[in-house]
């Protein structure tokens, strides 16, 4: 297995889905419950005993068969946030509750109690806009707003709680057998997996029994769900009721299908509910195996009965139940009850943390390939950016540099001098990022895998020893990330001393940490290895790869605290963004997989994860030239822009497909650099306030019930619309442009469309359909560079599109690129731009920060100038007011000013008269 191929591993897509991974039929905690709930057992709430204390109230819950209780704990949080937390009232031993994912404890906010008995129960926070009605036979609770029940809580009887149970072997030796479930006979243990499961040739043993959760959720008046990645299919949430339900469980699938509900690398449990004038979210903290069921009712009129002249009037509402089900752990949930998009994005960061912001580097163009040979390949591919003037700046290792798949290590032969190679490109401001997985090389030669050995720091398994499996190096053990000491010995492996070789323009990429298992079930950990305090894997399968994520405090810990760090990684979980990076996986070289990558990022980019990208023209198979230019043009308008091939693809570097392809990859590649101070100013935003840098149309127009399901195109900031070209030999598309008071500005011809309608657009193989908003000014660089860091000091130019109110706004930040002095230092610039009765200021807009540069802005194109100046004027800080001359077409109603030098980070006004 040494030098085992993902191709080696790979079936076809009918033996992957019947032979390697289950579907939810297969799944017994799923089987156990519908069985169950078809029975309809109910749970009944002692509110007479509820207790309010500083945090929470609290109450038990009974149910009504077995008597056993539970008990519930109602927060209310900061920010719009109630949390619901289900436990048993007294477990055999502590159940798993997610840990490390909350950036820190929730600021909680007294309920007090406006009503209720021993039948009901009403909280309310002190600005009382939300209330929690609790009933308590059967147990349901319904969220209400202004007197409209917004959600409603196990109205359909779906709260489901397995207790943890004695083992099977203990339980022989009493003589009191309590539980009935230990009666069960062996015909429904097999078909149930109660004690036991089975998967092919394995066999799942559960010490304790099972122990799944579930729990529904109606959403009155909601049909548009999105959220809950990684699955590759739509952006819109589909109903499920016939068919799989949605799963989340992190699995490594190379080639993966398209239009499928099934778990891929990634979970984050976490879905967003839109209708006009409310958002809302759920967020489900749990990292076993976790399945989502969703139905949505069509709306059925019914009657309100009014006082006064008007009888009645009819009220339509549809209502969407999402049903969770997860394997083991508590219910704890966060009821996210914005109103607005931007109010829900503020309350799931303030949870779990907002996007981490992106070294000015990882925004560029990231050429990557398994593998670059040794240090000839790297330096000629290097080379051929450079003769062929595209930019770019980081170059990629796979797993072939190290040697023998040992992490940390260079094949002495490949790379014999990589510091060498890290001088080349360091000589054009370039960086390099190599692969480190999860699993170690099982060889005492091997001083990481010793030196984890030694200290117990691999997962182990049920008899105690360590975890073996087999992946890219063969036989491997897998280190246990959960265990704070092993992450923290993690991050010194990244110290110049630990990793030779290495220098400070070396970052990290993490891969095949779901964790990926060749010969495991799904591909993956046996669900009873045991990781740090004894829990099993089974527990938090779904945080493993979070947890890896050690790596970027290891390259934060080598620049003893000044530096960012950039870290791609494949598994991902709820606050993953904290710390970097995340792409969607071994995709194909096929039109259908460039036209899903969009809706896969927009759902990745609303659930918290704004860094994420999807390989460019397709991991797995060999693009034509058509569709890798398209997905070219798709890559330099997503967040990461990545170019990515396996092994045994032709090689596909920009030029080596004719003049004529060279030159359409890299004016795409150029849009993109000379876009990059936008970019960079939304990934500031996104760090501090949580708004998605990537956006579906719906979060920026909220009331306008045509975008909610639009997925082919999507908006960048507030600013630009992209619509990708994703279909072959298109010579036209069609563009929903949005908002009935909108006007749209072709960027590159600057015709403009009021919104509120489609129009065809005619899209040659140069064309890349983007249009930018009336109303918003674009700060763009006038010249490209080799890369980013040939760029610092390049002039700068401003887009100002007006309005149909003739104004414009826009934002600018800048920093070092590179360093946390941003953030300790307030070494920042943060400028706002404005342009308003025919004026364009320049402003501060952050007086908290200071950052002097001698950039300048040298270009200003006004869009939709209707009428021609008299005069164009510049005044200064100084007071100066000075002539400048100027450009105006009056076909296009354009105003071009060019050779100016207004410092950008100056106060100053230019005047159109």
């Amino acid at each position: 297995m040494e030098a085992a191929g993902k191709e080696e591993i790979s079936v076809e897509d009918e033996a992957v889905d019947k032979n390697i991974f289950k579907d939810c039929n297969k799944i017994a905690f799923y089987r156990r419950q519908k069985q169950q709930l078809s029975r309809r057992s109910t749970y009944k709430a002692s509110l007479d005993s509820a207790t309010t204390g500083k945090d929470s109230t609290k109450f038990r819950i009974i149910n009504e068969t077995t008597k056993v209780p539970l008990m519930a704990e109602i927060y209310g949080i900061e920010g719009n946030i109630f949390r619901l937390k289900i436990n048993e009232e007294t477990p055999l031993k502590p159940r798993y509750e997610v840990p490390d994912v909350l950036t820190s404890k929730p600021s909680t906010v007294r309920l007090i109690s406006c009503a209720g008995d021993a039948d009901s129960l009403v909280l309310t926070d002190k600005k009382g806009d939300l209330k929690y009605h609790i009933t308590a036979n059967p147990f349901k609770i319904d969220l209400v707003s202004e007197e409209e029940v917004v959600m409603s809580i196990n109205s359909l009887g779906q709260l489901y709680f397995e207790h943890l149970q004695i083992p099977l072997e203990q339980r022989a030796t009493k003589e009191n057998k309590e539980d009935t479930s230990a009666d069960t006979s062996q015909e429904d243990q097999d078909d149930l997996g109660l004690w036991e499961e089975k998967f092919g040739k394995f066999v799942d043993i559960k010490v304790n029994g099972p122990a799944s959760i579930g729990l529904d959720f109606s959403l009155h008046g909601f049909e548009h769900l999105y959220g809950i990645p990684q699955h590759a299919d739509s952006h819109q949430l589909k109903n499920t009721s016939d068919g799989d339900a949605y799963r989340l469980y992190n699995l490594d699938v190379y080639g993966y299908k398209i239009h499928d509900k099934m778990g891929i690398y990634g979970s984050v449990p976490y879905l967003l509910a839109h209708k006009l004038g409310r958002t809302l979210g759920i967020f489900w903290l749990n990292a076993s195996e976790t399945l989502v069921e969703i139905n949505t009712e069509p709306a059925v009129k019914y009657m309100v009965t009014q006082m006064g002249p008007v009888a009645a009037k009819q009220k339509v509402r549809c209502r969407t139940d999402v049903h969770w089900m997860s394997e083991s752990g508590i219910i704890d949930v966060f009821l996210l009850m914005g109103p607005t998009p931007s109010d829900v994005f503020k309350q799931y960061s303030y949870l779990t943390g907002t996007q981490a912001m992106p070294p000015l580097f990882s925004l560029g163009y990231h050429q990557c390939r398994w593998n670059y040979e040794d240090e000839q390949d790297v330096k000629a591919v290097d080379a051929g950016f450079d003769e062929h003037d595209i930019p770019y700046d980081v170059m990629w290792l796979d797993i072939e540099h190290t040697e023998g798949k040992r992490y940390f290590t260079w094949d002495k032969k490949r790379f014999p001098n990589p510091r060498g190679m890290q001088e080349l490109l360091r000589s054009k401001n370039r960086k390099l990022v190599v692969i480190s997985d999860p699993h170690i090389k099982i060889d005492p030669d091997y001083s990481v895998y010793v030196k984890a050995k030694e200290q117990g720091f691999f997962v182990k398994n049920q008899e105690g020893g360590d975890f073996e499996g087999v992946c890219w190096p063969g036989l491997s053990s897998y280190l246990d990330f959960t265990n704070p000491k092993v992450r923290e010995w993690y991050s010194g492996l990244f110290t110049f001393s630990a990793y030779q070789g290495s220098t400070d323009i070396l970052y990290i990429w993490n891969d095949m940490n779901e964790p990926s298992v060749f010969r495991g079930p799904e591909l993956t950990m046996q669900k009873n290895a045991i990781h740090h305090g004894n829990w099993e894997h089974r527990e938090l399968h779904n945080m493993y790869g979070f947890y890896q994520m050690a790596t970027a405090e290891g390259l934060i810990q080598r620049s003893k605290g000044k530096e960012r760090p950039f870290v791609l990684t494949r598994s991902f979980f709820a606050g993953s963004q904290k710390y970097g990076a995340v792409w969607t996986g071994d995709n194909t070289a096929e039109w259908s997989y460039l036209k899903i990558s969009i809706p896969m990022l927009l759902t990745l980019s609303i659930t918290g994860i704004s860094f994420c990208g999807a390989d460019v023209g397709g991991f797995i198979g060999n693009p034509e030239a058509e569709l890798l230019v398209r997905w070219y043009q798709a890559g330099a308008y997503q967040p990461f822009f990545r170019g990515h091939a396996t092994m045994n693809t032709k090689r596909r570097e920009p030029w080596l497909f004719g003049e004529e392809y060279t030159q359409l990859i890299r004016e795409a590649i150029r849009q993109r650099y000379t876009l990059l101070p936008y970019w960079y100013s939304l990934f500031y935003c996104a760090h501090v306030t949580a708004q998605p840098v990537m956006r579906p149309l719906w979060i920026e127009f909220p009331e306008e019930l045509d975008t909610f399901g639009v997925e082919d195109e999507y908006m960048l900031g507030s600013a630009l619309l992209v619509h990708p070209v994703t279909e072959p030999k298109a010579s036209t598309v069609d563009v929903f442009l949005p908002g009935s008071n909108e006007v749209w500005y072709d960027s590159k011809t600057f015709t403009h469309w009021e919104g509120a309608r489609t129009v065809k657009v005619q899209v040659a193989l140069d064309t890349i359909p983007v249009f930018q908003r009336g109303g918003s000014i674009v700060p763009i660089k006038t010249t490209v560079g080799k890369s980013t860091g040939y760029m610092t000091d390049s002039p700068y130019g401003l887009r100002v599109a007006l309005s149909t109110k003739d104004s414009a706004m826009g934002e600018f930040y800048l920093d070092d690129g590179h360093s946390f002095r941003y953030l300790h230092q307030k070494q920042f610039l943060h400028r706002k731009f404005s342009f308003l009765s025919g004026v364009l200021i320049n402003s501060c807009a952050d007086k908290r920060g200071h950052y002097p540069s001698k950039c300048v802005v040298e270009q200003i194109f006004v869009l939709g100038l209707k009428k021609q100046p008299s005069s164009v004027t510049i005044l200064s800080s100084d007071g100066k007011d000075e002539p400048v001359a100027f450009t105006y077409c009056a076909q296009m109603a354009t105003l071009q000013l060019e050779k100016l030098s207004l410092n950008i980070s100056a106060d100053w006004e230019v005047h159109v008269r």
